[in-house]
């Protein structure tokens, strides 16, 4: 149990993120720390909530997930320990952990409360490192939750552009933009296929078409857009050797719609 991630809005300028792993490895010196993403822009829920999805996964069981994007530290909000079969999250209880226990089901929740666990004195700013890193090293040292506070019953969801099906037109949005400017939508594969079937179809983003799905960015010529079933199972469209987000003109939130011929 000494594999703990990190996912976080702090950036790498500052010395947030080194106060935390300090705060983690004066607990449990064996640990050992992997950062999913530091660079979270700041304040935003749902896309740490995505990366966290597309990550966690990949850890062996029994593996800790500390999220800490949390724009209202110091406030009443709750925070949160999540068991689910295989893996155990700690984070703000602001729906962070919402898509990702989509696929992991939580067994057990524990609200935090019972401060013997937190670093003294535990700031009302900085809970990243004085409450949420002390507590998800101690759960990597085999602590039950239960010694953190009480059970909950429910925790706050995470509420996603949805995507509709109307008229023979799918049409979900951007909801993340990753470091390449390709745009990855809110349709899932599954979603999809489920669609189209075997048909032919047609996908419409601001004033591009693009005739069909590829399987991989070079499948048409370079500069030229294309769209694919990402490595994460989400509906993305890329520009061969270039940037969606620049060359389209697009943004978070940008619709996108898949008509079948």
């Amino acid at each position: 149990m000494n594999i703990i991630s990190l996912i976080t809005d702090f950036g790498l300028t500052d010395n947030f993120v080194g106060a935390i792993k300090a705060a983690i490895l004066k607990i449990n010196p064996r640990a050992q720390i992997v950062d999913i993403c530091h660079e979270v822009k700041p304040q935003d829920i749902t896309q740490a909530a995505f990366l966290l999805r597309g990550a966690f996964r990949y850890f062996s069981p029994d593996s800790v997930h500390l999220a800490v994007v949390d724009p209202r530290v110091g406030s009443q909000r709750k925070k949160i320990i999540v068991r689910t079969k295989d893996y155990y999250f700690v984070a703000p209880d602001n729906g962070i952990l919402g898509l990702a226990l989509k696929d992991e089901p939580p067994i057990e929740v524990v609200d935090i409360t019972n401060d013997k666990y937190f670093l003294k004195p535990a700031s009302d700013t900085f809970h990243g490192r004085d409450i949420f890193a002390p507590v998800a090293a101690y759960i990597s040292k085999g602590k039950n939750i239960r010694e953190f506070g009480q059970r909950i019953k429910s925790i706050r969801e995470l509420k996603l552009p949805e995507v509709r099906q109307a008229h023979g037109v799918l049409t979900g949005e951007v909801i993340y933009i990753d470091r390449f400017g390709n745009l990855i939508s809110n349709i899932d594969k599954n979603m999809l296929y489920n669609f189209i079937g075997n048909k032919k179809i047609k996908i419409f983003i601001k004033n591009k078409t693009i005739d069909k799905l590829s399987r991989s960015y070079c499948a048409v010529s370079q500069l030229k857009p294309v769209a694919l079933i990402d490595s994460f199972d989400y509906l993305e469209i890329a520009i061969n050797g270039g940037s969606a987000k620049d060359s389209l003109g697009v943004d978070k939130g940008a619709k996108i719609s898949i008509k079948i011929c």
